[in-house]
């Protein structure tokens, strides 16, 4: 089951094309990679799934309805470009925004408490805005954004300004809602953080889809059949017994282990590679080696840009 669902979205600026017929399906309960470099139309598409704009072209439907405006009270935006009153204190504004998506007052302050508490900022309760780091600014956005508990939640770079720490802990605070049931669309340039995170993905360039579907589909997809190996044994010997469709990519010496890569025909398996191998050297490790999305972006982008 789809939770949120684009189909054919097409969007005009002027002489500008943003988007052109853009689908794209979010599964339920998952979290959902929407890629691509900058430019290429995944503001407009986050922009007219929260009703900001609206397209030109196509329709949008939320849990198996058409898109109406009743349904912002079940979503969750945290923007690119952040955005508090920097002189209002820190307490009062997280309790007015959380007012404004329509939870109570009593409500949104127990809920508050528990996440202040949880990401250690309860002692900033009373400072203004100005006063806070980037990184403590953007964790009071956070818990705005999923205070209201919104069955559709989108993170444009959410971790953006954040140490190493704190992305860790945002991640995991990330899972857990997907794991109590949130759904999660998450816009991001950082190809570990959707390898990390994502269920799928959905990659834009130029206006246009260019490739989407699970990553772990993806990745074996564009694999191109290499295999490392690390072995005990003299690579002489290997040179001269491989057949001909088997190609040595490299061997190398590294940390005091010998290490292997061979591209192997798609007509041959990993075992066919084993099976030459063992009668020559100790195998102490196989591996295949997957593409990572960031090759995968790459090479997509540059196929489209040629």
């Amino acid at each position: 089951m789809y939770l949120f669902s684009a189909h054919n979205i097409t969007k005009n600026y002027a002489a500008h094309t943003a988007l052109k017929n853009v689908s794209i399906d979010v599964p339920d309960q998952s979290i959902f990679g929407l890629l691509g470099p900058n430019g290429a139309g995944k503001t407009s598409l986050i922009r007219i799934i929260n009703q900001i704009t609206a397209p030109d072209e196509g329709e949008l439907y939320f849990a198996g309805e058409k898109l109406r405006q009743e349904h912002i009270s079940l979503i969750g935006y945290l923007p690119e470009e952040r955005g508090l009153y920097k002189k209002m204190k820190v307490g009062e504004q997280a309790l007015y925004l959380a007012q404004l998506k329509g939870v109570s007052k009593a409500d949104a302050l127990k809920k508050l408490k528990f996440w202040f508490e949880k990401f250690d900022i309860l002692d900033w309760w009373n400072k203004k805005v100005e006063e806070l780091s980037k990184g403590m600014q953007q964790k009071i956005q956070f818990i705005v954004t999923i205070l209201h508990d919104p069955k559709l939640l989108i993170f444009d770079e959410p971790f953006s300004g954040f140490d190493p720490i704190n992305v860790n802990l945002l991640k995991e605070e990330i899972l857990n809602l997907r794991n109590k049931g949130a759904t999660i669309i998450f816009s991001t340039h950082n190809m570990s953080s959707v390898e990390e995170l994502c269920d799928n993905i959905a990659l834009i360039n130029k206006s246009e889809k260019i490739l989407d579907g699970k990553v772990h589909e993806i990745k074996n997809t564009y694999k191109a059949n290499i295999f490392e190996i690390t072995y005990h044994g003299h690579s002489a010997i290997i040179k001269n017994t491989l057949p001909q469709s088997f190609e040595l990519i490299s061997d190398i010496q590294k940390n005091g282990i010998s290490l292997l890569q061979i591209k192997i025909p798609i007509s041959a398996t990993p075992n066919d590679l084993i099976q030459n191998l063992l009668p020559q050297i100790e195998i102490l490790s196989f591996n295949e080696i997957l593409p990572t999305m960031n090759d995968i972006f790459i090479q997509k982008v540059n196929e489209q840009n040629r």
